[in-house]
């Protein structure tokens, strides 16, 4: 069960990358609150229809007050995480989302009673200090300015935020799974939280003409986000929350060479030495 659970935790990086990429690009013609909007709600065709094929499990009132706690942050989450990738490039900010296993040992001990081991902690210290290292070209002028860096680069901070706000989604997501079912919860997740932010992308002027023309793009943003939502859940009903987060952030690395790839991003050797740092985090904590 724990190697699948990390397949699974890996699986949801890997789609997770790919989302933020096509997300990226959408960026350049479509709101931020319309692409938030999308990257949830053109996922739900691809998962409502797997509810037919699972049995229903009974819900109880603390899973309906687990979700209602969780719309909000997860609502708050998308339009964040959205705004930071529209304004700093990928290997700015998705890398960022690295500080959650840090927020987690804390969330998930105070959500949830769980304590991950010494080994645990050491992984996640590696990948901390691999996210230093994805400035690490501003150590010439201080050893701290890596570190100053993210006060200046507004998508830096907005990840770092989300960051946090993930690190207690995921304790609660947990929750609700532990009062629902872990396909359940795969499935109906995201086009509930997509339901509650319908009501700020129509204030905000979405219209069907912009729906129209994201065309294949979108398709593409919502079947890879409905497949990031599967694993996710999968892995966090099978493993801790803290490690289920670190190896899901392996998807800073992944998103590292796609910035550099397909958007051009600069500095993108140390950026990968940093996430590959992360990647021997995640390998300890494995073992």
């Amino acid at each position: 069960m724990l190697i699948s659970g990390f397949s699974y935790a890996f699986g949801s990086a890997f789609f997770a990358a790919t989302s933020d990429a096509l997300a990226k690009q959408a960026l350049r013609s479509h709101s931020t609150i319309v692409t938030a909007w999308v990257r949830l709600a053109y996922a739900s065709p691809f998962l409502l229809p797997f509810l037919y094929f699972i049995p229903i499990p009974p819900l109880d009132r603390i899973f309906w007050i687990t979700i209602l706690l969780l719309l909000p942050l997860e609502a708050g989450a998308i339009i964040l995480y959205m705004k930071a990738l529209h304004i700093s490039p990928l290997s700015l900010t998705v890398p960022f989302l690295s500080f959650s296993p840090a927020f987690t040992i804390f969330t998930s001990f105070l959500i949830l009673g769980e304590q991950p081991d010494s080994s645990g902690i050491m992984g996640i210290s590696l990948i901390m200090v691999g996210a230093y290292l994805l400035n690490v070209h501003l150590s010439r002028k201080g050893v701290l300015q890596p570190l100053r860096a993210v006060m200046t680069e507004r998508g830096s901070l907005l990840m770092i935020l989300v960051a946090f706000i993930y690190s207690i989604t995921s304790s609660l997501g947990k929750m609700a799974i532990q009062h629902s079912s872990p396909a359940f919860m795969g499935i109906i997740y995201l086009p509930l939280v997509s339901f509650s932010l319908l009501p700020f992308a129509v204030r905000n002027g979405m219209r069907v003409s912009a729906l129209r023309s994201g065309g294949t793009l979108f398709f593409l943003i919502g079947i890879s986000q409905a497949f990031m939502a599967l694993c996710h859940f999968k892995a966090i009903s099978m493993i801790l929350v803290s490690y289920m987060i670190s190896v899901k952030r392996m998807s800073i690395l992944l998103s590292v060479l796609l910035g550099g790839i397909f958007f051009h991003e600069e500095h993108l050797k140390e950026r990968l030495a940093g996430s590959l740092l992360m990647l021997l985090g995640v390998v300890l904590i494995v073992l």
